[in-house]
């Protein structure tokens, strides 16, 4: 079961997206104090002790960094550089009430991409000045254009549209490119654990063979030590012998006259 802030947190975030979706305006510091909320109360629902799962919790970082890239980037002066702004925001991927059909934040993320790229078009055409909303009589005007005009807006909006592709398949191909570069990471990765494995084995090994060699060598010398020993007592008992049998031999054996 949901903790009381987990709901109010949820409240908040449905209320911040449905603000997200109008045309703001004065209410614009209303929905940034809102997301300041967000940020507070996420940070205490992460300390809390019936805190939701990591999946859930990470849903909901997903959703206010979004809302705070958006306002960043409604901030910036121009356009165009709120339309590549808008490129690399990341829109939450489950609804955050039951009722939603589709997650309000993808909402949000395609009205906000249209009316940037409706922006960039009007500053083109120089239909309407900078930073002004597209009102019903701004819609009639444009109906009213020349020919010509409505030819170059429709080539205009085909030119936004091939760059729009040409954006999102150069995302894609970062996406790719990344998820290639974590692979060949994490193989390289794998690869060195081996060889740290199969050198540390080697390693063992050597130490065992140390130790053996080490073993033989005082076995050997003791041996050596052993066999000198014994040569040195048959030395003895020889030089004895001899000793002995001259002493008797000079005894028994009378002098020559």
């Amino acid at each position: 079961m949901a903790s009381r802030l987990e709901i109010n947190f949820v409240r908040l975030l449905s209320r911040c997206e449905s603000m997200a979706s109008d045309r703001r305006g004065e209410a614009e510091w209303r929905l940034e104090k809102y997301v300041a909320a967000l940020e507070d109360m996420l940070v205490a629902l992460r300390k809390s002790q019936s805190k939701p799962t990591h999946e859930v919790v990470t849903e909901y970082t997903r959703k206010v960094d979004f809302l705070k890239g958006l306002l960043e980037a409604e901030k910036l002066p121009s356009p165009t550089e709120k339309a590549l702004a808008n490129q690399f925001l990341a829109p939450g991927r489950t609804p955050t009430i039951s009722n939603e059909r589709m997650p309000a934040s993808k909402t949000v993320h395609m009205q906000s991409k249209a009316r940037c790229t409706g922006e960039m078009r009007d500053e083109l055409l120089g239909t309407v000045p900078l930073f002004s909303g597209t009102t019903d009589g701004d819609l009639r005007n444009r109906r009213c254009l020349p020919l010509d005009e409505r030819q170059s807006a429709a080539e205009l909006d085909a030119v936004l549209q091939h760059h729009h592709n040409l954006q999102e398949k150069l995302a894609e191909d970062m996406l790719n490119l990344a998820r290639n570069l974590k692979n060949n990471t994490l193989a390289a990765q794998n690869l060195i654990k081996q060889d740290n494995q199969t050198l540390s084995q080697s390693m063992r090994q050597a130490d065992l063979n140390f130790e053996k060699l080490k073993t033989e060598s005082d076995r050997l010398e003791q041996h050596a030590k052993k066999s000198v020993n014994w040569l040195l007592w048959l030395m003895l008992i020889l030089v004895s012998f001899t000793f002995i049998s001259m002493i008797l031999f000079i005894r028994i054996v009378p002098r020559l006259r």
